[in-house]
């Protein structure tokens, strides 16, 4: 499939971006493009991996001129720039909508335009039921992205999606957080104990992206099924790795756009999602412009399964703190924080 094919990420130079090209590197591809604007992080990414089939673009998805020239000759891409912070996204809305939502129209079409064969857009839990900007504005790239999908019957590209919750030791989670307080001798901070959130690798979510990738239909929206622990079970796991039992651990409450657990899929997406073994797959809505019986009649699925839940990180399976230590223990991050080392996350 990817024999001699050329991939662009954008985004590329995050936590994601760098996963994908350990997967890839040793892979037939023959050219692996990074589109983003951090021309500091690009130098980095240069200096480490030091190979050739890697090419850097210095560019912003708001920008359809600089998603055109490192679109040129792509077959494949993996759309992962985003603006993901929450508070940052509460204060500046309007950055996220220019970022998460227009940003990606302009991957989308960009990608048609050129011939692109498949295009997989990264979601996240927090377009389920969004409280928060950063969750609207995901929530937007999704139905941009499946709204889209809708008119390539006379084309060659697929676009889906996927969509996860929390990525351990990614940029911006709270486990890297942990370890350097307990290692600055500072409390561990969390907000609610009784707070779940589900637990994945990055290796996890690359394996998603490429079970979309290969089975992805125009539409689709992929959700690996994962583990859940709450953050006083993960919180506890870690200062046991760490052999810090007694490190105290302080309570601050809730912050705002902060939820009490995590949705993967709404209890409308359970009614139509189609169970492929360790993921959900979520076809498009199959109505076209022409949707007034949908309107007049109604649907009954959905009533029949009114009382039907959702799948979220508090009816999934529930890690204990043994389980906890198990999965932390896959990264080679923890591997280290476990040794006794200063570990950087990112290394």
């Amino acid at each position: 499939m990817f024999g001699n094919k050329i991939l662009l990420i954008t985004g590329g130079t995050g936590s994601f971006g760098n996963a994908v090209l350990n997967r890839f590197l040793g892979s037939d591809l023959k050219e692996i493009r990074i589109l983003s604007r951090d021309e500091k992080k690009q130098d980095d990414m240069r200096k480490k991996y030091n190979n050739p089939k890697i090419k850097f673009y210095i560019g912003d998805v708001r920008d359809i001129r600089s998603v055109d020239a490192a679109m040129r000759g792509v077959d494949f891409v993996y759309h992962a720039a985003a603006l993901k912070q929450v508070p940052s996204c509460e204060f500046f809305p309007i950055e996220a909508v220019r970022t998460n939502v227009l940003g990606t129209e302009n991957v989308l079409l960009s990608a048609i335009n050129h011939g692109v064969k498949r295009v997989v857009c990264l979601s996240t839990d927090k377009a389920v039921y969004p409280i928060n900007a950063m969750g609207i504005s995901k929530a937007m790239m999704e139905k941009v992205m499946v709204a889209t999908s809708r008119n390539l019957e006379h084309t060659n590209t697929v676009i889906c999606g996927t969509r996860y919750g929390n990525v351990m030791a990614s940029r911006g989670s709270v486990i890297p957080l942990f370890v350097q307080q307990v290692q600055n001798g500072q409390p561990i901070t969390i907000t609610d104990p009784e707070m779940t959130r589900f637990m994945m690798t990055l290796e996890d979510a690359v394996d998603l992206v490429l079970y979309a990738f290969e089975h992805g239909n125009n539409g689709d929206i992929f959700v690996q099924k994962a583990p859940a622990a709450t953050v006083d079970v993960l919180a506890q796991a870690i200062l046991g790795l760490m052999n810090k039992p007694d490190h105290p651990v302080n309570v601050m409450g809730t912050r705002h756009g902060e939820k009490l657990y995590e949705v993967l899929l709404s209890r409308e997406e359970m009614a139509c999602a189609e169970d492929m073994g360790d993921y959900f797959r979520v076809p498009a809505d199959s109505r076209d412009l022409n949707y007034t019986k949908f309107v007049d009649e109604g649907e009954k699925r959905l009533t029949q399964t009114s009382h039907g839940e959702d799948y979220n990180s508090h009816n999934t399976t529930r890690l204990d703190k043994q389980g906890m230590q198990q999965l932390l223990l896959k990264l080679k991050f923890m591997q280290r924080v476990a040794r006794g080392e200063v570990a950087n996350p990112e290394e």
